[in-house]
């Protein structure tokens, strides 16, 4: 691609809705044409492969030619893209594991066919569950590129075997709606077991599922599914990318699961990793067909530095194939809603994002350091998925901030739905590190929390599992630490740790929810306060699963007062399902006092009033709101409920209006805001 790829003059090439790109943002005025370039690139690929034979569907469902095929007559036709190989055999259980009696002739354009006639009895010579292997160049043992089951053989390297059970799995339920406020559960099938072990996909549909929906989130996100041979790699070194992980089950129980979660009304997101893929060869698309290149950029451009892994050649057309597809693989064979794509700033940038501090100028965002092939993968990707689906949900992990990555790509954008607010947790956990709450500034957490591009679409979230991994802790630990091993009992006496603990976490969240973004993100365990980090089992841990679990026993445990949290995050959850807030156009923040340590916004209709103050409570405080009326209390975090003092329970007084305009707005009220108290007013009808 590059800056010659599209024959035609970028100025001349249409974007519908280019102007509503400069109404919203002017600044992006004098790089129109190199938005126009981009999308010139991306419309004359889009063009092509709609002229090949097959069009658009046939390239992207590579999946059935590619890889094993199994004919109606009960023959099979196997094919590989391996451009650098000279020679290609399978071997398997089906031949005895005869390195040489099935040899694939070579094709044009790199490609490579095997062809087997069924048994004399019309039966398939390759059954269901037998083991296989590719021999490349008569030396190379390599896994299929689109193998859809591989485990674990002999101890460590993933084979592939023969998925093709007699009765597969039929769904019955369909796909849910798109929710309108997004709430997603972030969660990993592995870890998600009280045991010390790796959990199962059914064991997560009978146990984890019903917990999500009764805390009243409406969507998953299913990380670590794509098949990865190291455990401790959290899912984002994959080896097979077309394998649902097998260390939870079989793929017919993964599609168990999404039916199940389908049935509950939850939506169902793939953390896909298409940023880059695992150094491995015996079990990894790495040097598949003898080379150092295939399906990935030769040379240093082909090595990400500080991930030790592969970066994929997207100018490639057969790598185009093999990603497009994949995307489609996970929609229509596991009937996945949406995708959250992994590692974004790596792919937009030559430099991978390394060493990067992105300072929002928007030379950064438009010079020549951004990598347009994998720019225009993007676009293509979205548009396809979109095409699909269109209730499909699309979200980036992105830290750089590019513009209009959260637009559609008719209008020049990149076409996601939303992007991960990524600076919002690393804020907290700033905080948290390296600040006494007392000291905190009430100007930084709401810039923090608001600075946002208007109309992109950002998911707020307080925590992921970044922030919890090994090394770090969960914000519950930060918070309380080892008070939690002696004073969460509802039993025990009073701590001031404990009590601060459960104040913030609450007001964390809250304030993250309501003025963060337009969707709203949580970690497996962390709505209750899971405590210490988390770890996988690996050699610098003696393969410990000990923090490679949830502990579900905690939240369980009504003597405990993790309950006090999960709590909180359920009624949160209900309350914005009732206002709608994510939905809903940003906050107006009338007040962010740092003397006071108040921040007072509207939002949905509602009033929200956080007192981060340490110690003083205010009697009378005046906060402005713009529409008149009585106002009354439906969520306090300092309600008895969620372990608060009850100092201001939910449904108790009303608070009138009294025709004083306060911090820019028409009117204002008069409330009492205990410190280190969240509280949501809603105005009461008449």
């Amino acid at each position: 691609m590059g800056g010659n790829y599209s024959a035609m003059d970028p100025m001349d090439v249409p974007v519908p809705d280019l102007r509503k790109l400069f109404e919203r943002d002017g600044y992006l005025k004098p790089y129109e044409r190199e938005i126009r370039r981009r999308y010139a690139c991306f419309k004359d690929l889009w063009v092509k492969i709609e002229s090949w034979e097959g069009g658009l569907e046939a390239f992207t469902t590579g999946y059935r030619y590619y890889g094993v095929q199994f004919g109606a007559d009960g023959s099979v036709v196997w094919r590989e893209w391996a451009p650098g190989a000279h020679s290609m055999h399978l071997q398997g259980d089906f031949n005895g594991w005869n390195p040489k009696s099935h040899p694939f002739r070579k094709l044009e354009y790199g490609k490579w066919e095997l062809y087997i006639p069924e048994n004399p009895d019309g039966t398939c010579p390759i059954k269901h569950g037998s083991r296989v292997q590719i021999i490349v160049n008569d030396h190379l043992y390599r896994v299929s590129p689109w193998a859809n089951y591989v485990k674990p053989f002999e101890g460590f390297t993933y084979q592939q075997f023969i998925y093709n059970p007699e009765k597969p799995y039929q769904f019955k339920h369909k796909k849910v709606s798109r929710p309108a406020s997004l709430r997603i559960y972030e969660c990993h099938v592995g870890i998600a077991t009280n045991e010390g072990r790796v959990g199962t996909y059914l064991e997560f549909k009978d146990n984890v599922l019903p917990r999500i929906k009764d805390l009243g989130y409406n969507a998953i996100q299913l990380m670590a599914i794509m098949e990865h041979a190291y455990y401790a790699s959290f899912g984002y070194q994959v080896t097979s990318f077309f394998a649902a992980s097998s260390r939870y089950g079989t793929p017919c129980e993964l599609k168990q699961l999404i039916d199940r979660a389908h049935e509950l009304g939850l939506y169902v997101m793939l953390d896909v990793v298409h940023s880059h893929a695992s150094k491995n060869t015996l079990d990894g698309l790495n040097e598949f067909d003898g080379t150092n290149a295939c399906y990935f950029h030769d040379g240093t451009r082909g090595t990400h530095a500080l991930w030790d892994s592969r970066l994929f050649n997207y100018s490639e057309v057969e790598v185009l194939r093999f990603l497009l597809s994949n995307l489609r693989w996970y929609q229509e064979e596991y009937q996945f809603d949406g995708f959250r794509f992994d590692g974004v700033t790596s792919m937009l940038y030559h430099s991978r994002g390394i060493g990067e501090g992105f300072s929002g100028h928007y030379d950064e965002y438009f010079g020549l350091n951004v990598d347009t092939e994998a720019l225009v993968y993007l676009m293509l990707a979205n548009e396809l998925i979109h095409s699909i689906d269109k209730r499909a949900i699309t979200i980036a992990e992105d830290v750089s901030g590019m513009p209009a990555s959260g637009r559609p790509v008719g209008e020049g954008g990149t076409g996601f739905d939303y992007r991960l607010g990524m600076a919002i947790p690393d804020m907290w956990i700033k905080l948290l590190k390296e600040e006494r709450d007392e000291d905190w500034k009430m100007g930084y957490i709401v810039h923090t929390l608001t600075n946002r591009r208007w109309l992109e679409g950002t998911v707020a979230y307080a925590e992921s599992h970044d922030q919890a991994l090994v090394g770090d802790k969960t914000i519950a630990f930060w918070l309380m630490d080892a008070a939690m091993y002696t004073h969460m009992s509802t039993l025990s006496e009073s701590n001031p740790v404990i009590e601060r603990g459960l104040a913030l976490h609450c007001m964390i969240r809250l304030i993250t929810n309501v003025l963060g973004g337009e969707a709203y993100l949580n970690f497996i365990g962390n709505e209750f306060g899971h405590p210490e980090w988390l770890d996988f089992p690996r050699e610098g841990n003696n393969s410990s699963y000990h923090y490679a679990r949830r502990q579900w026993h905690l939240v369980d445990d009504q003597l405990l007062k993790y309950k006090y949290l999960n709590q909180f995050d359920k009624d949160m959850n209900a309350l914005e399902e009732k206002y709608g807030w994510l939905r809903c156009n940003p906050a107006y923040v009338s007040c962010k006092h740092e003397g006071d340590k108040v921040i007072a916004f509207e939002r949905a209709g509602l009033l929200f009033v956080f007192n981060f103050h340490p110690y003083q409570s205010f009697t009378d405080y005046r906060v402005g709101v713009d529409v008149p009326g009585k106002y009354q209390a439906v969520l306090c975090s300092d309600s008895k409920k969620y372990g608060g003092f009850g100092r201001v329970e939910p449904d108790g007084e009303f608070h009138l209006t009294q025709g004083v305009p306060w911090g820019n707005r028409s009117d204002s009220v008069q409330v009492y805001i205990p410190c280190r108290t969240a509280i949501a007013y809603a105005r009461c009808e008449e």
